[in-house]
């Protein structure tokens, strides 16, 4: 194993992106910057990286800590959830805590006009045994959307209707979710928790490159809506790195959820002021959409694999039982001796995603709609077979490959990963779906609205704004929750608490989680490494694997292609969140190189 990771370190040097490691600072705050491209677009990155850079990712190390630990795409909102770990909160207190603040502080992503799922795994004490359970705040389809809401007359799909219009946006489930868990299993009132974003919003906070990147991705579109324009535009131009952002319309929403939870959002002023944007803009968003919705609890999606426990998200996630149906198809191969980037274990790879994202896109969804044959799935039998399907020196075409258990009957996102000093974890992933949803804010509510219902089948066959060609499993139904990619995750060794880990990315989450967790597991990388490593995703449909510079030498890429793949070189995307616990109870965190506006930080 270690020549192998001497081996990926040499090939390190081929990708972009310092990380720059700060510990023990004044504040008594472990502190790590990443300064490189921000993961956004192609027009917002740089991977071509001077030698020293090349070094530094080399040698890139975690942030370490002895109590507790916070990673977030957002260094503002890390510090707000040290703050309440600090101030004695739990992993939840601060995940709540944190959930508010990234609404502020980094709004094209983080949200309050979104929803999303969290995986908590409560540690064993005096009160309560050891558990992990699931909690599910993914937004639902109004009650009057149908399977032809995005088609035409001809039942032709309408370029832009899921994702540019109110037709695209679900009942948002943040507020309700994160009150859930506050309610639930935390110990600090709401108006202590949401005090750091109302302070935020309302004094404004100075904008870094990080910011700005983003920010500078819709400044366009800003430009069209004088709603949006007055805070997201200074004075009609684009934001500038030291400039100050106030929202002091956020600012009064939260003041509102803060003074009357989810009351306020669901049942006064702020779904008001959202229906009636909704209806006046062509939408069919009701006042009964938001009294009726919930945030259910469940149980995780749990697999072995190498001796350790992933912990994941069930429907209407897919990311559990896919991460899981991949690790089960890999579980018996020496991906350790083979090494990271080698031909064996990319192909390897690629085929077990190919075949688990084809059973994906048939068979899961909303479980209050469709059953989800995860146990079939995840069957030691189902997975032997899909493994001996693979031909280890030839790649399959994925027109060849079909839902395995035969017909059915019947990228921009946030991950942030919390762990408190009595070995609580919180991994959380919610969205809006595109940068800054739809686009759209009603009113003066402050907040970004999703256009998440894009990730349902607008057609069986055509695929979504992520390439994901899916079935009628998702097709479009009123009240249901959209399949989702989103797979905040846990890993557990010998029952304890070992890592945390997730990210956005559409439905390359996916693959970007589950490489995190081979990186470290099969690979031998710290935890900075494992997430700042270049990445392989194949979903299925389109027939060719993405990949980011870097992954792939000259030599491995042309074998694989002899071998009949086709890869797509992306520069970037994702962005993992992760912490490592040792045994020890040391903690160790990695903030993405893709977001360099985040930060891990502990104490």
């Amino acid at each position: 194993m270690r020549f192998m990771f001497k081996g990926f370190l040499r090939r390190l040097g081929m990708i972009g992106g310092a990380t720059i490691v700060a510990i023990g600072l004044s504040t008594g705050v472990s502190i790590a910057a990443t300064p490189s491209d921000s993961g956004i677009s192609a027009s917002a990155l740089d991977v071509t990286a001077p030698p020293t850079t090349r070094q530094a990712l080399a040698k890139a190390q975690p942030v370490s800590a002895q109590h507790a630990m916070v990673v977030t795409a957002q260094h503002l909102a890390t510090k707000v959830g040290v703050n309440v770990l600090k101030q004695g909160g739990n992993a939840v207190d601060a995940a709540v805590a944190v959930g508010y603040a990234l609404a502020v502080v980094h709004p094209c992503c983080g949200n309050i006009g979104g929803g999303g799922f969290m995986v908590l795994h409560l540690a064993k004490s005096a009160d309560h045994p050891e558990r992990n359970l699931f909690l599910d705040f993914r937004e639902k389809a109004p009650e009057k959307a149908t399977p032809t809401l995005f088609q035409d007359a001809d039942g032709n799909v309408v370029d832009g209707r899921s994702t540019k219009t109110y037709l695209g946006t679900g009942v948002p489930g943040t507020v309700m979710g994160l009150e859930e868990a506050r309610r639930r299993f935390g110990t600090m009132s709401r108006k202590q928790l949401m005090a750091p974003a109302i302070r935020l919003a309302r004094q404004g906070f100075t904008l870094e490159q990080g910011d700005v990147n983003i920010l500078h991705e819709r400044s366009d579109d800003f430009a069209d809506q004088p709603n949006v324009a007055k805070i997201f535009l200074n004075h009609g131009k684009p934001y500038q790195v030291g400039d100050t952002l106030k929202q002091p319309q956020l600012a009064h929403t939260l003041s509102l959820i803060s003074k009357q939870g989810t009351k306020a959002f669901y049942h006064g002023a702020i779904a008001k002021a959202v229906v009636k944007a909704s209806k006046a803009h062509g939408g069919i968003l009701t006042l009964q959409d938001f009294a009726d919705y919930t945030a259910p609890w469940g149980q995780p999606v749990t697999c072995g694999y190498h001796g350790y426990t992933v912990v994941s998200t069930p429907p209407p996630s897919s990311g559990g039982t896919t991460i899981c149906e991949i690790l089960g198809i890999l579980d018996p191969l020496p991906l350790q001796q083979w090494g990271y980037g080698s031909v064996k274990t990319s192909h390897y790879l690629i085929e077990a995603e190919r075949r688990a994202f084809a059973d994906r896109n048939t068979y899961l969804g909303d479980p209050a709609f469709v059953h989800n044959p995860i146990d079939k799935l995840l069957s030691a039998d189902h997975l032997a077979q899909l493994r001996d399907s693979i031909n280890p020196d030839e790649a399959t075409p994925s027109s060849q490959i079909h839902g395995s258990l035969g017909p059915r009957e019947g990228q921009h996102t946030t991950q942030y990963s919390v762990v408190d000093d009595q070995g609580n974890a919180v991994s959380v992933t919610y969205t809006i779906n595109y940068l800054f949803g739809n686009g759209h804010i009603a009113g003066n509510t402050g907040f970004f609205l999703n256009n998440e219902m894009d990730d349902f089948t607008a057609k069986p066959g055509v695929p979504n704004a992520f390439g994901l060609v899916q079935g009628k499993a998702n097709q479009v139904e009123g009240g249901k929750r959209p399949l989702s990619s989103m797979s905040p995750s846990l890993v557990l060794k010998n029952g304890n608490l070992f890592m945390v880990t997730g990210s956005p990315g559409g439905s390359t989450i996916i693959s970007t989680t589950l490489e995190s967790m081979l990186n470290v597991i099969d690979f031998g990388m710290n935890v900075q490494q494992a997430v700042n490593a270049p990445r392989i995703h194949n979903q299925w449909l389109p027939d060719r694997t993405k990949v980011e510079p870097g992954y792939l030498t000259d030599s491995v890429k042309q074998k694989l292609e002899a071998m009949g793949h086709s890869f797509h070189v992306v520069r970037s995307w994702g962005a993992d969140e992760a912490i490592l616990r040792h045994a020890d109870g040391t903690l160790e965190g990695a903030n993405d190189r893709r977001r360099p506006a985040g930060l891990a930080a502990g104490y």
